[in-house]
């Protein structure tokens, strides 16, 4: 049995399909072709009904607003998880480059204290339980 979402999905590119078909009808019409044309509105508005019914079925599914100006952008809005990705990456490079530098600093104020303070720094070393050589 398919799920509720793969049901929305089947009866979106059916109603999708649908329009193209009249898109086509309507580009080059000609008038013996009015009956294929009515049916074809009939199923637009039929498929309209099944999507409303399917609505209920997919209260729960929460889509971010930026994804909504990637379609009104013309973008594909699978490209919305991608360029969500790569800026969580880009971030985390960043965060990652601020942790090596306060560790790097953190390593030399250290060697600076304990040139200054030797003895506070030994009993401070001490307290934290860090008997490591510092560098």
């Amino acid at each position: 049995m398919a799920s509720p979402l793969e049901n929305l999905e089947t009866q979106l590119e059916l109603f999708i399909e649908n329009v193209r078909q009249i898109r086509i009808i309507v580009g080059d019409f000609q008038p013996q072709g009015q009956n294929v044309l009515n049916q074809k509105i009939q199923g637009l508005v039929q498929g309209l009904q099944e999507i409303d019914k399917l609505k209920s079925q997919v209260q729960e599914v929460h889509v971010p607003l930026e994804v909504f100006d990637y379609i009104d952008q013309g973008r594909n809005p699978q490209l919305y998880t991608k360029d969500c990705i790569e800026k969580a990456l880009t971030k985390n490079e960043q965060v990652k480059g601020k942790i090596d530098a306060y560790r790097k600093f953190k390593a030399h104020l250290l060697v600076e204290l304990n040139s200054v303070f030797p003895n506070e720094l030994t009993k401070y070393r001490a307290i934290r339980g860090d008997e490591r050589p510092l560098t």
